[in-house]
């Protein structure tokens, strides 16, 4: 790690400067209160939905409640902080807030990570082993497989949290929009470069070592080759259909991840409006995405949700 510089200052509070040489400012805070509300819209009609129904209480509709959840708490814990930076104007956050912010934040993203590959998973059992799918993917092994998601996600934060609340700060000044791990880094008086090879080597973990990227992968190929293999053009149809969603939702997930990783690798260098574009992009679109693709392209879901506001409007004339 850098070397702690002597001009370091006990740090109580931060001055989020993201925003300040935006032209729009209040209409990209309405944009992303509008997101917002959205999210937590659709991800409320999903858990209510499903909480509410007791014939959708099995294993995929415990798993997109589960990315329910994950989307609520990754889109706030970023959301509300550039909410009150363009719209109230606070900018200034509490370094405890902060950090637990930035926790939270990162959390959020891993579980989304884990959420996904085990809704991969399902896919794949279900197609591929559709007359032992109960038996293998049961209520309570989706839960003990969320719970041990949520574990692993909890336990990677430990080293990225200490590594952030060990940092020496000259200035209380986040450079960008909302208090993740590289802001945090970058407002340290050291050199922020060695501090980031430990979220580096826990992504190489999470999305290669790890399988998750691996299992997406090969659960893929695993569904496309059933289905290639079935001769009713009908049923192929239907299969790939259970899939659209969830094929929706990792592309969403992991596109501006590659993207970003892509212009690194060529030497593309953004500037800090490039940077925090990607960033507020890369924060609200995917629990933005998420929610209403299987809201709307679920079966079940939508029907349901259909005639709740069906029933509404007859109620109210």
């Amino acid at each position: 790690m850098g070397a702690k510089n002597n001009t370091a200052v006990r740090v109580y509070e931060f001055i989020i400067t993201g925003f300040d040489h935006l032209s729009y400012q209040k209409l990209l805070g309405s944009i992303i209160l509008i997101a917002y509300v959205l999210i937590l819209f659709f991800c409320s009609i999903n858990l209510s939905i499903v909480v509410a129904d007791r014939r959708l209480h099995s294993p995929m509709y415990i798993f997109i409640c589960n990315l329910a959840i994950v989307d609520i708490m990754f889109s706030t814990s970023c959301s509300v902080t550039m909410i009150a930076v363009v719209l109230a104007e606070m900018k200034t956050i509490s370094y405890n807030s902060c950090i637990t912010s930035m926790f939270i934040y990162h959390l959020g993203d891993v579980t989304s990570c884990l959420a996904i590959t085990l809704m991969a998973v399902d896919r794949m059992i279900a197609i591929s082993l559709p007359l032992r799918y109960n038996s293998i993917l049961t209520n309570t092994r989706s839960i003990m497989l969320i719970v041990a998601a949520w574990i692993i996600a909890m336990g990677s934060m430990v080293p990225i949290t200490l590594t952030a609340d060990s940092v020496s700060y000259c200035q209380p000044v986040i450079r960008y929009v909302f208090c993740d791990y590289p802001a945090m880094i970058r407002a340290g008086c050291m050199d922020p470069e060695p501090y980031f090879q430990i979220p580096l080597l826990m992504a190489l973990w999470l999305w290669i070592l790890g399988g998750h990227f691996t299992l997406i992968f090969l659960a893929y190929v695993v569904i496309i080759y059933t289905v290639l293999r079935l001769k009713d053009k009908g049923s192929r149809k239907k299969m790939f259909s259970t899939c659209i969603s969830h094929i929706i939702v990792v592309s969403t997930y992991f596109a501006p991840k590659l993207v970003s990783v892509l212009l690194t690798r060529i030497g593309v260098k953004l500037n800090l409006t490039e940077r925090n574009a990607v960033i507020i992009v890369a924060s609200v679109l995917p629990p933005l995405i998420n929610p209403v693709t299987y809201c709307l392209t679920t079966k079940e879901l939508r029907t349901r949700l259909i005639n709740l506001l069906t029933k509404h409007r007859v109620a109210i004339k």
